[in-house]
């Protein structure tokens, strides 16, 4: 008869998961992977030094373009709530009434926790119309007006007199069918990963209540403010908490010890003290939650620091400015034609130098524009910024789309 695993067994499974879950690690591992390949020791990509440079003139540009008097917000998906110049915050303010600036910070949080899980790549053929804006929007700016009106109209809460909160309730009662209808997804109108979105929705609602400490008792994200109220708060405590309690909404392919360890992939180059060897953490969309819930815990009057404790995000804009750019270079010969898999080696590799890169790029771009950090931290050069201009390369380049092929299940990209 087998033994079960040891308490020193569980400890060090614990520990290992622990210390992929902080942004020390994936920045000291991607870092590593660009040594690696600067040395010429890749087989995926080689860097161009110069270019890099060039690319850090064009995201300036482009930041001075957007930005002119250079007062430039976070990269956030409070951004795209503002698409087509509408004030969609405002709009939300309005709708909550004379509630106090504790509420109001649980409903922002509310609608972004669901709104960024539901921005994954949308694909090239979807499109939501905004009735009340008479505009339509595709992309990352269509999936958060279309999560920003499901919302509002009470979508992801279980209390018809409610209508402005997420709760566990109300995601359990999601389907498939419902959310189609809210993104206005049919056979002609196409939505990525609608299946894989509504699952990660689902198993939020699972997973909060198993974490009533943070989520309370009807297991609602804006509970996050209460659990996290402070003066100060630092970026790497959002991120860690939410890391620590919703790991289990990711998809089981990659665990550790039967932990699920999320967006954290394998790779053989990638070097780690014990268990961690060979893994190269990302938590993108975790890191795209945590900046966008700087703001709401900002607005209610909680100072947030170390911001750039956060890493650069790796998914389509930024490693896309980094290859259309020419700073890297892929060397498959069939890198542009092929579907690859998010655990695929050649992405690991892609979404980790993007990593290190975004960190070398950040201080050339505040030397173009002439900002010290504390006034453009890494959340800014992102916004100003690194994202939109690999927005623009990918869109005179293919169309806007992105440079390699990656098969979506709506849960990494």
């Amino acid at each position: 008869m087998s033994e079960g695993p040891t308490v020193a067994d569980v400890s060090t499974v614990a520990g290992a998961v622990d210390a992929l879950r902080s942004t020390q690690a994936i920045r000291a591992r991607a870092c590593a992977l660009l040594a690696r390949a600067r040395a010429g020791g890749s087989s995926s990509f080689t860097v161009d030094d110069a270019a890099l440079k060039s690319a850090a003139r064009t995201v300036a540009e482009l930041t001075r373009q957007r930005f002119p008097d250079l007062r430039i917000p976070y990269h956030s998906r409070w951004r795209h709530f503002e698409a087509g110049g509408v004030d969609r915050r405002a709009r939300l303010d309005a709708m909550l009434g004379p509630v106090d600036a504790d509420e109001r910070a649980r409903a922002q949080i509310d609608l972004a926790v669901v709104s960024v899980l539901l921005d994954a790549g949308a694909g090239a053929d979807w499109r939501y119309e905004e009735a009340a804006s008479g505009q339509g929007f595709s992309r990352s700016e269509g999936l958060g007006v279309a999560s920003f009106h499901a919302f509002t109209d009470g979508l992801f809460s279980s209390d018809p007199a409610q209508p402005l909160r997420v709760d566990s309730a109300g995601l359990a009662a999601l389907t498939t069918e419902t959310l189609a209808a809210a993104f206005q997804v049919n056979e002609g109108n196409p939505l990525v990963g609608l299946e894989g979105r509504v699952a990660v929705l689902r198993r939020l609602g699972v997973v909060m209540l198993g974490h009533r400490a943070t989520y309370g008792p009807l297991g609602r994200p804006g509970a996050l403010y209460d659990a996290l109220q402070a003066p100060t708060l630092e970026a790497h405590d959002i991120l860690k908490t939410l890391l620590d309690t919703l790991s289990d909404i990711w998809p089981a392919q990659n665990a550790l010890g039967g932990i699920a360890v999320g967006d954290c992939w394998r790779h053989a180059a990638v070097q780690g003290e014990g268990l961690t060897g060979g893994w190269m953490p990302f938590h993108k969309l975790s890191q795209w939650l945590t900046y966008s819930l700087l703001e709401p815990f900002e607005w209610a009057g909680v100072k947030v620091g170390g911001l750039d404790a956060l890493t650069g995000l790796p998914e389509y804009r930024n490693g896309g400015l980094l290859v259309d750019a020419g700073v890297l270079q892929p060397l498959p010969n069939d890198h542009a034609t092929r579907t690859w898999q998010a655990g695929d080696e050649f992405i690991v590799e892609w979404r980790a130098l993007t990593v290190a890169l975004l960190d070398e790029l950040a201080p050339l771009v505040r030397a173009e524009l002439g900002l010290p950090p504390d006034q453009l931290p890494l959340a800014c050069v992102l916004e100003g910024g690194t994202w939109g201009t690999g927005r623009l390369l990918a869109q005179r380049l293919r169309g806007g789309l992105p440079p390699f092929v990656i098969a979506s299940d709506g849960t990494v990209f």
